[in-house]
């Protein structure tokens, strides 16, 4: 995941897919844990992989927070309470 070239999946991707198939991409679902059983190996890295492309959005997500936070700044800078 963390290796240049990622396809990380855009979140607004991430929940329609969830929102149309009630579960992660890339994770099976509960019906077929259920049915089908689950490798342990297989689920663990599906679920580490799960983990970095969380570390991503986050990452991603306090970039985006960081840029308004300075576009802000001078409009709030001005203001008294």
């Amino acid at each position: 995941v963390f290796a240049p070239g990622y396809d990380l999946m855009p979140l607004a991707d991430v929940e329609a897919f969830i929102q149309r198939n009630g579960h992660l991409p890339g994770v099976p679902s509960a019906r077929s844990v259920d049915r089908d059983g689950v490798a342990l190996g297989e689920m663990q890295q599906h679920l580490l992989r799960k983990v970095e492309e969380l570390t991503l959005y986050v990452i991603e997500l306090r970039k985006e927070n960081e840029a308004l936070r300075k576009a802000l700044a001078p409009s709030v800078a001005g203001k008294t309470p």
